[in-house]
């Protein structure tokens, strides 16, 4: 046992061994204080689009931050097993070159990446649009930017390959909305309610501006309606709740007020 013993004291004790161990608990060590105190900085700021810009920045140098600490960690490691690191890193002209070459996408990828963030292209939790695909920046990485559409489908783009791309969250939305009622019913009253009783709640909704909720006037004479234009505004990632929040208030007011929505309706003469 003695024995079995001292065999395992002399194992851990090399310095191939209990280095490596060292090493990789250093590296691990400076990797997790670099991100914690990345992940510190997201808490300053009121501003809730500045918060999440400085989210995607810290992600983006959490990933640096991983990739820079792995190779000191492979070159300390390979030094402790007496190779020549500096001699090799010396020697690696040739070598970075074909090295170079064969990563030239990987470091466009990257040196796009940088671009997207100073130019401000977008940051994640922005709704987007690329190339007809809409949906919610999830994630933004060094080599590629993940998008998720309303479907739960999410589409990976390397970022060398986004050129142009619109987003869709640093502008706010109008809506236009028509209530369709009845000829049957007294235009000045369905006007009242709609200013009365249908925008000040729409107005209120999450997300709406409270000033544009607005009745712009009679919008069209369908063969089975009049049609009434509304619009108001809110923040475009938001506009397809806005809308359906919208739509649930002027049904209940309508109801509440004993006003029927029209809906097509066939009639059938005949003679006997």
């Amino acid at each position: 046992m003695i024995e079995f013993l001292k065999t395992i004291f002399n194992i851990i004790t090399k310095k191939e061994v209990y280095g490596v161990v060292v090493t990789l608990a250093i590296a691990y060590f400076v990797y997790r204080t670099t991100s914690i105190i990345l992940q510190e900085v997201i808490n300053f700021g009121k501003d809730k689009y500045e918060m999440k810009k400085r989210k995607t920045i810290t992600k983006l140098f959490q990933n640096i931050a991983k990739y820079i600490i792995i190779i000191i960690a492979l070159l300390a490691i390979l030094s402790i097993y007496g190779v020549n690191v500096a001699g090799m890193i010396a020697g690696l002209g040739i070598t970075a070159t074909i090295i170079g070459l064969a990563l030239q996408d990987t470091f466009k990828d990257i040196i796009n990446g940088i671009g997207i963030i100073l130019e401000n292209y977008f940051i994640v939790g922005d709704i987007v649009d690329y190339n007809g695909f809409s949906g919610e920046v999830i994630e933004f990485g060094l080599k590629s930017t993940k998008i998720k559409d309303w479907n739960g489908q999410v589409m990976i783009i390397a970022n060398r390959n986004i050129l142009e791309i619109k987003n869709l969250s640093q502008e706010s939305q109008a809506l236009l909305m028509d209530i369709q009622l009845p000829y049957e019913k007294d235009v000045a009253t369905m006007e009242k309610i709609i200013k009365e009783k249908i925008l000040p709640k729409i107005a209120k909704i999450e997300n709406v501006d409270p000033e544009s909720a607005t009745y712009l006037g009679i919008n069209e004479l369908s063969q089975s309606c009049i049609k009434y234009l509304i619009k108001f505004q809110c923040k475009r990632e938001t506009q397809w709740q806005a809308k359906r929040d919208a739509n649930r208030i002027i049904i209940t007011e309508l109801n509440k007020q004993n006003v029927s929505v029209p809906y097509p309706q066939l009639e059938v003469h005949y003679e006997k």
